[in-house]
């Protein structure tokens, strides 16, 4: 029997003309039959630093005093087996040239998702991809998105890719997790160091992963799994 996957995706600085240098697009998932024993572990976290069990994790609400829930949110991450997290990052997209490849920001994002999610998907497994709502991903560009993803991996008949639906971030702790990680290498790649909690997130991060976040992994990492977009490509 196929193994089922929830795929919670998000994403940093992703339009074209918001001032900001760096994008980021990244996913969590997990296993569907894991998904609420996560979500409730989570929410525990929370609990165990006072925080409510609905208080909706954001990398833009890190600040010192609550570094140390911070902290035990990313060592959960990195000790469960059951998580694991990819990411692209494109450094600089004042270096996009659209018009070299006859494509619009919209298709170059499309393709972008791809490229994030191709290393996740495997041809005996199912995906249920879940992305948070954002003004920019209306109805019409979600059911384009399932087409393109499927189109790319062959999977004509949306065997593999099951489905591509939005979602709010406050309804998924997965996909809170998604938002710090994000967030993390958005800053990062941004050149950012005013926020010395992030600064120690961002550490955290690099010490548990093994890796310098600039710069990418194997593509066969299964839990933190990085790629440093060329725009040349």
């Amino acid at each position: 029997m196929a193994v089922e996957y929830n795929v919670y995706c998000d994403e940093s600085c992703h339009l074209e003309n918001d001032q900001q240098k760096s994008m980021v697009l990244g996913a969590i998932w997990c296993p569907v039959s894991k998904r609420l024993e996560i979500a409730k572990r989570i929410r525990e976290i929370k609990i165990k630093h006072k925080l409510t069990s609905n208080f909706e994790v954001k990398w833009t609400k890190v600040s010192p005093s609550k570094l140390g829930f911070y902290m035990e949110l990313l060592d959960y991450f990195f000790d469960d087996d059951d998580l694991h997290f990819r990411a692209v990052v494109v450094p600089d997209k004042q270096l996009l040239n659209h018009q070299r490849f006859a494509q619009s920001h919209d298709d170059w994002y499309y393709k972008m998702f791809f490229v994030m999610l191709k290393v996740i998907f495997e041809p005996d497994s199912r995906y249920f991809v879940y992305i948070d709502i954002k003004d920019t991903l209306g109805h019409e560009k979600i059911t384009k998105l399932h087409d393109v993803l499927c189109n790319n991996a062959y999977d004509y008949s949306k065997k593999i890719i099951r489905d591509v639906k939005r979602i709010h971030s406050h309804e998924a702790e997965q996909l809170q997790l998604a938002d710090l990680l994000i967030g993390a290498l958005s800053y990062l790649h941004r050149g950012y160091s005013s926020n010395s909690a992030k600064i120690a997130l961002i550490e955290r991060i690099k010490a548990r992963s093994g890796y310098r976040l600039t710069q990418n992994t194997l593509q066969r990492e299964n839990k933190f799994n990085l790629f440093i977009w060329n725009s040349q490509g």
